[in-house]
C-alpha cells in the first residue's frame, strides 16, 4: 500500500478512555458491577445521536436509579489525555505528510476530547458517530468515511483498538491494525511501508 489514508480511532487508540477506571470510580461501583447495572443500549444510542445528554443520564442505569450525571461527565472529561507515545507518533506521521482522519464512535462529548487534547491540530474529525447516526462496525459507518475522504477501501488503513471494528474493515476491503500500544503500532506501520518520523 502506497501512502494510505490513515483512519484513526480516537478513544482507546489515541486518547485514554475513562470507561474502565474513572467512570466506575465516579459512580462508586466496581467495573464488573457497573457492566451489570448499566442500560444495555443507552450508550450506543447516545453515540449515534439518537438521545441527548439528559436522556442518556436518565437511562444510564437499567433500573432507572438516580445519580450525579454531570459529576460523572466531569470525571470522564478530566481523564481525557493522549495515550502514552501516541502524540509523538501522530506528530511523526504528520511530519511525513501522511493523510490522517479521525474516525470515532462517540457522543457529543467528542468536543470535550478536542478541548482537552487538541486532536484537530493533527487531523480532522472526519467522522463522529453522533453526527452520522451510525457507529462502527456497521458497514454504513465505513461507507460514510470512505465517501468523506474520497477514497476506495484499498486506499485506506484503519487503526482501532476494537477487534470487531478491525474485522469489519477487513471484510469491506480495508487494511486494519488492531491497536495495542504505540510501539506495536509503529512496527505494524513500518511493515506496511508507512513512516512515522
Amino acid at each position: 500500500m502506497t501512502r494510505p489514508r490513515l483512519l484513526l480511532d480516537v478513544m482507546g487508540t489515541l486518547v485514554h478512555d475513562p470507561f474502565r477506571r474513572e467512570l466506575p470510580a465516579a459512580l462508586g461501583l466496581p467495573f464488573d458491577e457497573l457492566l451489570r447495572a448499566k442500560h444495555p443500549t443507552a450508550w450506543a444510542e447516545f453515540e449515534r445521536g439518537e438521545i441527548d445528554e439528559a436522556t442518556f443520564f436518565d437511562r444510564f442505569f437499567r433500573d432507572g436509579r438516580r445519580f450525579d450525571g454531570p459529576g460523572m461527565k466531569r470525571a470522564m472529561v478530566a481523564a481525557y489525555r493522549w495515550l502514552d507515545g501516541m502524540e509523538e507518533l501522530v506528530r511523526g506521521l504528520v511530519a511525513t505528510g501522511a493523510e490522517l482522519h479521525l474516525f470515532s464512535n462517540y457522543p457529543t462529548w467528542w468536543r470535550h476530547v478536542e478541548e482537552r487534547v487538541g486532536l484537530s491540530e493533527h487531523a480532522p474529525w472526519t467522522f463522529v458517530s453522533c453526527e452520522h447516526g451510525v457507529r462502527k462496525p456497521s458497514s454504513r459507518a465505513f461507507e460514510a468515511i470512505l465517501e468523506r475522504v474520497g477514497a476506495g477501501p484499498e486506499e485506506c488503513l484503519l487503526v482501532d483498538d476494537t477487534p470487531e471494528n478491525c474485522a469489519a474493515a477487513r471484510r469491506l476491503g480495508l487494511d486494519a491494525i488492531e491497536f495495542t500500544g504505540a510501539s506495536p503500532l509503529r512496527t505494524a506501520l513500518a511493515e506496511r511501508g508507512v513512516r512515522t518520523c
